[in-house]
């Protein structure tokens, strides 16, 4: 064989020798096949574990984020929910049998406390009247002394005066009971909410019935997240094509308004789900439900919200949520779908459109009969006046109440829900204010522009009854009792007397009412002259004061001297500095009604020096006292010379200045005092009766002569205020060393009864003993003439 032939044999055999390698092709790739295999498994097993990874570090974070979720709830939860603000209150009406009230009056009263009349007083809050009785069932209420529970009575009245007090339903005789206070107004902690926190148990069942009919029936069933309100929601939203109804529980909608934003996104409405599971897994559904019941958001009360059904039940109805009728829990639950969609005052047939639908709701669910639907949807809306909240608007009182707080009852505000209780009468302030009203009405027919403040307190104790800062109080504004200085004429003539009568000076005593010229310091004349510009000559020291006559008085003041009368005021209560200057005995300082008040509190106080005050007690909201005014009397002059100071303006009312008291208020006896300033700018009057002591001024905010006296303006706002209150005589505390003298006109000493134009006056007892002569003489002829007869 030929060695190519060879070489091709050689290579065809090695050709088929490698024929062979095809088998080894296809096993590669089964193992291909397998690797792949194996390399797609380790690739799940691979996503498997960074899903678990990822899941375990989702879950972690869900966890820590619910850790911290659940710290903020519980932070949120443990404390105080809500900055409330500090309610203020009026004085509390204690009732007992010989109390000096009319049925009427009675009636007035709890009007002003929103009670509602009926023909059967049922709940509490309603009242209903007979011929002689008022039957009522009061609210309870956490009094200053501690909470009282709601209580049937029934008062029964004789003419003016209350005679029994029974419970009505044991008719057990009471010998004393007390109504809840008014609501004078709040001051706010925050600017942006206000509300008023209920506690569960005071809400009406039918409250809590329309509201989870309406916004969550499976509230007690979920656990925070409800599947079937979605579902339901859903089904209604895509038939109706639109969004109208929301899945979300009211703890959802709590956790919404606690501690989310009101956007609307996927994001904000899981983080709703999860804190509503985590706050449904801390707290009770009744914790949760009256968490609800007091955060949510009811309608906007200017620029603040109206948050809560506390707070929403005065602002729409003017009454606490204790007292709502079944028609006005209807309107309050419609709010909370959309409170601007049904606000009541604007959209008036929407709310009443959803207010029955509501209404129906419970008659379907059995919860309210047919016949009660019937009466309910009879009713209007009923709501008040916006803004009004069923308070009495008194922005002046108001502002001494805060004032006060100010000076004695500093770091209150960094309490919550203080509760503060004061001493205004809402009887005494709706007279006052009413007198103000009608007088200067009637005086506008011919003297125009003209304003008034008041201020009312009770004589032995100093408390503030009524303060009226303006012929319109209900307007806030410039406090005229506060801070209006005006010269006080004069008002400032009886603590001259009084400090005349300190020093040994009596009623009956001659003063000079002639022609006085005085040198001042700076070489200045100053002629002082009578009102009417006449003289009367020698004039008794009672009758200078009773008809206000100013030289006399200057002639008294300057024998008594400046400084001791300055010294008086001072003691009165005075706080402000003076200059010893002649005019200041007519008057010439400028001093606000408050102040004026302030001193004739402490001479019709029998000279006993009491603070005015306007803030009785201060609690916080759970009941710890923060703050009680303390009433502490001062003796600061003699019982005598108040005594003899009162005397004589008791005389002004019965035959001086302030006479025409006795047709304007009859058979009363008073003491008073009128003042009237240059150019008729202003006219004053303070009056004094056995209750109150009561300080008016009436002038223009413009100082331009006003064209009053004291005794054509001040004094009959002072009567029509008298009219109106059941004012009692002024019997002044008469000193031990009292005696009742005979004092000749003529001389101005104690003389005989029969000695002729003599006039009995009140005096030192030390006084018996200087006798003038006429009596000597009448006695020893009485003598001479017995010794005759009887030898």
């Amino acid at each position: 064989m030929s060695a190519a032939k060879k070489g091709r044999n050689t290579k065809a055999t090695t050709k088929a020798k490698a024929k062979p390698r095809k088998p080894s092709k296809a096993r590669s790739s089964k193992g291909r096949t397998r690797k792949t295999t194996k390399n797609a498994s380790s690739w799940w097993r691979r996503a498997l574990v960074l899903g678990a990874k990822l899941g375990i570090g989702v879950l972690a974070v869900l966890l820590l984020w619910g850790v911290y979720l659940d710290s903020k709830i519980q932070q949120r939860f443990a404390g105080d929910k809500w900055e409330l603000p500090a309610a203020v209150y009026g004085r509390e009406l204690q009732l007992y049998p010989g109390l000096r009230m009319t049925r009427q009056e009675l009636q007035d009263e709890l009007a002003q406390l929103n009670y509602r009349k009926v023909k059967r007083a049922q709940r509490a809050g309603e009242y209903a009247v007979s011929s002689t009785r008022i039957e009522l069932v009061r609210r309870n209420f956490d009094f200053a002394d501690g909470g009282e529970p709601e209580l049937p009575l029934l008062l029964t009245f004789n003419g003016q005066r209350l005679a029994q007090i029974q419970h009505r339903d044991s008719a057990e005789e009471l010998a004393q009971t007390r109504l809840d206070p008014m609501l004078l107004g709040r001051i706010n902690v925050s600017d942006q909410e206000d509300r008023i926190l209920v506690r569960l148990e005071d809400v009406p069942q039918q409250l809590i019935d329309a509201l989870l009919l309406t916004e969550d029936r499976d509230f007690y069933q979920h656990d925070g997240v409800s599947p079937t309100a979605i579902l339901r929601a859903l089904m209604v939203n895509l038939r109706a094509g639109r969004t109208v109804q929301g899945g979300s529980t009211l703890t959802q909608q709590l956790a919404k308004n606690f501690f989310l934003t009101r956007e609307r996104t996927l994001w904000r409405k899981a983080q709703e789900a999860y804190i509503a599971v985590l706050m449904e897994l801390r707290f009770s559904k009744d914790e949760l439900l009256e968490a609800y019941l007091n955060e949510v958001y009811l309608g906007q009360n200017g620029s603040n919200g109206v948050y809560g059904i506390g707070l929403a039940s005065y602002f729409y109805f003017g009454v606490p949520v204790s007292d709502l009728r079944v028609e006005q829990i209807a309107t309050l639950v419609g709010l909370v779908k959309g409170p601007s969609y049904y606000d009541p005052w604007r959209h008036g047939e929407r709310a009443l459109k959803r207010r029955d639908l509501i209404l129906w709701l419970l008659v379907e669910h059995e919860l309210l009969s047919s016949d009660d639907y019937q009466h309910a949807t009879a009713q209007g809306l009923g709501v008040i006046r916006r803004g009004s909240m069923g308070y009495q608007k008194l922005p002046g009182f108001m502002t001494l109440v805060q004032r006060e707080l100010k000076q004695h009852a500093s770091g209150w505000q960094q309490h919550n829900g203080v509760k503060i209780f004061t001493t205004l009468d809402p009887r005494s302030q709706r007279h006052a204010q009413q007198a103000a009203s009608a007088v200067l009405t009637e005086l506008d027919k011919s003297k125009p522009e003209l304003e008034t403040a008041m201020v009312v307190s009770e004589r032995y104790s100093g408390a503030i009854r009524a303060l009226v800062g303006g012929r319109n109080e209900a307007l806030r504004g410039f406090n005229r009792a506060l801070d209006a200085r005006r010269p006080i004429g004069s008002l400032v003539k009886p603590f001259v007397y009084l400090s005349a009568f300190e020093e040994g000076h009596h009623l009956g005593e001659l003063l000079d009412d002639s022609p006085l010229t005085l040198t001042l310091d700076d070489g200045n004349q100053w002629q002082p002259n009578n009102y009417d510009r006449e003289f009367r000559g020698p004039v008794m020291l009672y009758r200078a004061l009773a008809d206000s006559l100013n030289v006399p008085t200057v002639r008294l003041g300057m024998e008594v001297g400046l400084n001791s009368v300055i010294n008086t005021l001072h003691l009165a209560g005075l706080e402000q500095e003076l200059k010893p200057f002649p005019a200041l005995l007519l008057g010439s300082t400028s001093l606000s009604p408050y102040q004026v008040a302030q001193i004739y509190q402490t001479l019709g106080g029998d000279g006993e020096f009491r603070r005015l005050y306007a803030v009785e007690q201060v609690h916080d909201g759970q009941g710890n006292s923060l703050y009680k005014a303390k009433v502490q009397a001062q003796r600061r002059w003699s019982e005598m010379a108040n005594y003899l100071t009162l005397y004589s303006m008791q005389e002004a009312t019965r035959s001086g200045t302030a006479q025409s008291l006795r047709w304007r208020v009859p058979k009363v006896a008073l003491a008073g005092k009128t003042g009237t300033t240059n150019d008729l700018r202003d006219s004053w009057f303070v009056g004094i009766d056995e209750r109150e002591i009561v300080t008016t001024w009436v002038g223009r905010d413009d100082n331009q002569s006003a064209g009053v006296t004291g005794s054509s303006a001040a004094l009959p706002v002072y009567a029509a205020y008298l009219q109106k209150s059941y004012p009692q005589s002024l019997r002044p505390l008469q000193p031990d060393a009292l005696a009742w003298v005979n004092v000749s006109q003529k001389t101005g000493r104690v003389t005989a009864a029969d000695c002729g134009n003599v006039v009995l006056l009140p005096a030192h007892q030390q006084m018996t003993a200087e006798v003038d002569s006429c009596f000597r003489e009448q006695t020893r002829k009485a003598g001479n003439w017995l010794q005759r007869i009887f030898n």
